[in-house]
């Protein structure tokens, strides 16, 4: 089955640069859906303005959202989408704090720069296989400073993240003595996908040892760190090593 990707950007030759920048990212046969506005991307996710979007039987599984649209911004609908199963990147021209942390605080599971060049985003992009964040250097650097440092050189960063709203993009509460462990609400799946991470395999390889697609091996991630309480693989593997789970 192939793989859906929404693109919102209201600029024909940037909609055009992004589509060529998934074709090249990944392996699986991409279908792409364009929206040059809010009422376009909300009419192709079947979302009415307003409304929280909730997962279909054949959803999106990547989405691109620029932040300036002609009829809004694009953190509107990174809020509606919140419980919608799909990874959602912004790409914009803005590298602020005043745009990054409110877009990260909206759901964004990663922030990239139109301005970058095309090999920059397609390395960047790829980096969803091997589950990781999508930054561009410059935004990952911003990141790094600010929370070293705080936006004016202190040490309070003045960053409060939003309450977790059931998405993996809320960060999960740090693994500690006290975590909860719901493994025995692992699915077959989960607990298969989380031996193959324990033992190393990045999502590629373990999309390719279970005859799945790689998004639906990130969708499994997705929700074994939720449930596991974690928000990296080596606290799933010290954790399911501890409970005997692999």
């Amino acid at each position: 089955m192939a793989v859906k990707v929404l693109i919102v950007e209201d600029n024909p030759v940037a909609r055009s640069f992004l589509c060529r920048v998934v074709r090249e990212s990944f392996s699986d046969t991409i279908v792409i859906t364009e929206a040059g506005d809010l009422e376009s991307a909300r009419r192709n996710i079947a979302l009415q303005s307003g409304s929280t979007a909730v997962a279909p039987s054949d959803p999106f599984k990547l989405i691109l959202v620029d932040l300036e649209l002609p009829d809004g911004n694009g953190m509107e609908l990174l809020g509606e989408l919140a419980r919608y199963p799909a990874t959602k990147i912004v790409t914009t021209l803005y590298s602020d704090d005043d745009h990054l942390f409110p877009a990260l605080q909206c759901g964004a599971d990663g922030y990239l720069l139109k301005e970058d060049r095309f090999e920059v985003l397609v390395e960047e992009l790829q980096k969803i296989v091997r589950g990781q964040p999508p930054l561009s250097p410059a935004i990952a650097r911003r990141l790094l400073t600010h929370f070293r440092h705080g936006p004016t050189g202190g040490g309070d960063s003045g960053f409060t993240p939003l309450p977790s709203s059931g998405f993996q993009s809320s960060r999960p509460m740090p693994l500690g003595k006290g975590a909860p462990l719901d493994h025995e609400r692992l699915t077959p799946r989960e607990s298969e996908v989380l031996t193959y991470l324990s033992k190393g395999f990045t999502i590629k390889e373990i999309a390719s040892l279970m005859g799945i697609k790689w998004f639906t091996v990130n969708d499994h991630i997705k929700s074994i760190y939720k449930k596991l309480n974690v928000s990296s693989r080596a606290e799933a593997a010290v954790l399911a090593s501890k409970q005997g789970l692999v």
